[in-house]
Formats: structure tokens, C-alpha cells, sequence
């Protein structure tokens, strides 16, 4: 998928400090940087910072890129995947109950999560959890995360 860049400027401090309450714990991604900009683009808008696009903008929420979550050490709430889930995963499928062996037990319906595949720990997507972190675990079947962003998707592979 081609994004089409409509506009781009610099964000003033009163909007980063808005995105920040916004992040949580992600909010880590704008401390203490000089260049924060917005750029505007089709399908999807990104905040940069120092021209790395670490926050996309989808449905009007923000979240994380998984470049980011690499370059940036995250308390982050986590869900970890089994090998079988790795594939489904990473070509951009919903996470299953059934793949999941390991969640933050903080984590609460409607929570940002980051999912990890369970040798590695690396990330593979970003996601807005549907259950808790434990029913996650408990359920034998069922869609426990509604994945927003992914390795090898559009924005994984965004370059400016």
C-alpha cells in the first residue's frame, strides 16, 4: 500500500503533553525530544519524532509503531504468542485465546498491548486487547486482540 504525505509541521508542547497523557506508559517515546512533528498522510497519519515515525495515528488513537517498541525499552503490557501464532500474526489476523500462553495480569479491556512471540520476546504487533489479561490465558477459544499494526504491514514498512 502506497501513503500519499498531504502535510507535515512541527507539533507545539501544549499538543505533545496532550499525546503523552494520552500514551501512558508509552509515553517514554516523546520525552525530552527536540522534533516532534505531525505528518499527514493517506491512510494514515504519523507524530514523528526526530523523523522516525514512532506513533500512527488510527481511528484517532495513538499507538506505538513496532519501531518504536524495538528502539525503545517499554514497561509495556504484553502478551506473549506460541510458535503457531507467530504466522497468523505477522500477516495481520486478530490474536486468538487459543495461541496466547502469557499476558500482563494488568491488563484491561480496551488496553494497548504489545505482542511478543514467546522465544524471543520480540515484538510482532500492536494491538487493543478485547478480554483481560488473564481470561486471555484462561480461554480455550475465542478473539482476544484486535491487532491495529504489524511486522511486514504498510506502516512497519513506511519510509520517508
Amino acid at each position: 500500500m502506497k501513503m500519499k504525505v498531504k502535510k507535515r509541521n512541527f507539533l507545539k508542547k501544549k499538543k505533545i503533553k496532550e499525546i503523552k497523557n494520552e500514551l501512558g506508559e508509552y509515553s517514554t517515546i516523546l520525552e525530552n525530544k527536540k522534533n516532534v512533528e505531525i505528518l499527514e498522510a493517506d491512510p494514515y497519519s504519523f507524530i514523528l519524532v526526530d523523523n522516525e515515525p514512532n506513533l500512527i495515528i488510527i481511528d484517532g488513537e495513538y499507538f506505538p509503531t513496532l519501531k518504536a517498541a524495538l528502539a525503545n525499552e517499554f514497561d509495556a503490557k504484553t502478551v506473549e504468542v506460541d510458535k503457531g501464532a507467530i504466522r497468523f500474526v505477522t500477516n495481520g489476523a486478530d490474536v486468538m485465546s487459543p495461541g496466547i500462553v502469557a499476558a500482563s495480569d494488568d491488563i484491561e479491556e480496551g488496553d494497548i498491548v504489545l505482542i511478543i512471540d514467546e522465544t524471543h520476546k520480540k515484538p510482532l504487533a500492536i494491538g487493543i486487547s478485547l478480554i483481560t489479561g488473564p481470561e486471555m490465558v484462561e480461554n480455550d477459544s475465542g478473539k482476544a486482540i484486535e491487532t491495529k499494526h504489524y511486522v511486514g504491514d504498510a506502516i512497519w514498512n513506511f519510509e520517508l
